[in-house]
């Protein structure tokens, strides 16, 4: 899962990446409202976590402006506005949680993944497709109940694949979150990746389609 993590306290922001990283996530982080929207632009990701006090916009001003984008993602309020009318009005603008500082980390954690669930999961800790389970919990892929053995990048590719089972991923996005894994990426490594995926999942009853132009699918077969 890929974090926006928009927050000016540098040092909270740092234990945060910190934290978040080593519980699964991929965590982009800027104090700024306007480099947001231009990672929005150039970035795909999964979840934003944002702060209200921004040094240059307000928080919920960046708020109203991607929920006037109709950006789908799903979108967690961490302030020290801890007032009920901002708390409103945050969840009125769009805001999918609201959390006030200071907090628990645990709390914290447990919140997003409640919003993975909500938004990804269809309410479940898990996505299961075929014989493949993703646990959004701890980002662990079984093939019939058992742990599935991949590299980091194979994880990363089928993970992101998962959570939008059904839907076409593009070629950007993958090399996105595979740049996130690791070092810079070779021009055919997303075919490579991508081939090897598809080896490895080829009897669990899923298969990786590639829609010309668009990118890739990860669907169930369809039953003979």
């Amino acid at each position: 899962m890929k974090i926006l993590l928009i927050e000016d306290d540098e040092v909270l922001a740092d234990g945060l990446t910190h934290t978040l990283s080593a519980s699964g996530y991929t965590v982009t982080g800027t104090t700024s409202g306007a480099y947001a929207e231009h990672l929005l632009q150039a970035q795909d990701f999964d979840l934003i976590i944002l702060d209200l006090g921004l040094p240059d916009m307000d928080g919920l001003q960046l708020l109203r402006k991607l929920r006037a984008q109709k950006l789908p993602l799903p979108i967690m309020i961490l302030t020290a506005r801890d007032d009920m009318n901002t708390r409103i009005e945050g969840i009125r603008e769009g805001a999918d949680d609201y959390m006030t500082k200071p907090f628990e980390l645990g709390e914290l954690e447990a919140r997003l993944q409640a919003l993975v669930r909500r938004c990804y999961g269809g309410f479940s800790n898990t996505i299961e497709i075929g014989r493949l389970l993703l646990d959004t919990r701890n980002h662990q892929i079984k093939a019939n109940g058992q742990f599935l053995s991949l590299s980091a990048r194979e994880s990363a590719v089928l993970e992101v694949l998962l959570i939008q089972a059904n839907k076409v991923v593009s070629k950007d996005r993958i090399a996105q979150r595979l740049s996130s894994a690791g070092d810079a990426l070779a021009d055919n490594a997303i075919e490579v990746y991508i081939h090897r995926v598809r080896k490895r999942i080829e009897p669990y009853d899923v298969e990786i389609r590639t829609v010309r132009g668009l990118g890739y699918l990860l669907e169930s077969k369809p039953h003979e």
